[in-house]
């Protein structure tokens, strides 16, 4: 038997899942992504020689930015007063690869959160670097943690 899709009403209608039942826990996200790019670019990220600026400090403001207004974006997606946002980078020799974690005591996750911070990161990278390189290409943004609520604990495995 099919699985009742609990987002949509009795009309078909989309909404909004009622929270206020469950109960407040701990919860986090933690969500990796990628973008690649020829190596010069990456050697200009890493020496801070974009004619825009700090391409990775503009990466993480605009990732906490967007993590925190993900209710704004995202239809039907719970406004949420995230407790933290923490951005990092991993510099390779042809990639930036972005980590995004999101924290928050509350009634539902985080992951969106995360997914839409560690998206608009990469793609401030982009914006910043696309007068040197258009062949830039975002990946592999995915979810790689999730703590906390009825589901309990989800640990991507390596080869997934």
């Amino acid at each position: 038997m099919a699985k009742k899709l609990t987002h949509l009403d009795s009309q078909g209608r989309l909404r909004m899942v009622d929270v206020g039942a469950k109960k407040q826990t701990q919860r986090l996200a933690r969500v990796r992504g990628e973008i690649t790019m020829k190596p010069e670019t990456v050697r200009l990220i890493a020496a801070n020689k974009v004619a825009k600026g700090n391409v990775l400090e503009a990466a993480r403001l605009a990732g906490i930015m967007a993590a925190k207004r993900t209710g704004e974006l995202i239809p039907l997606c719970h406004c949420l007063n995230l407790t933290a946002v923490d951005i990092d980078f991993s510099v390779g020799e042809d990639r930036v690869e972005v980590e995004v974690q999101a924290c928050i005591a509350d009634r539902t996750g985080v992951e969106m959160e995360a997914l839409v911070g560690a998206s608009v990161a990469l793609l401030t990278i982009y914006d910043m670097c696309k007068a040197v390189d258009r062949g830039m290409v975002i990946s592999q943004v995915r979810l790689v943690e999730k703590r906390g609520g009825r589901s309990g604990t989800y640990l991507r495995s390596e080869g997934s």
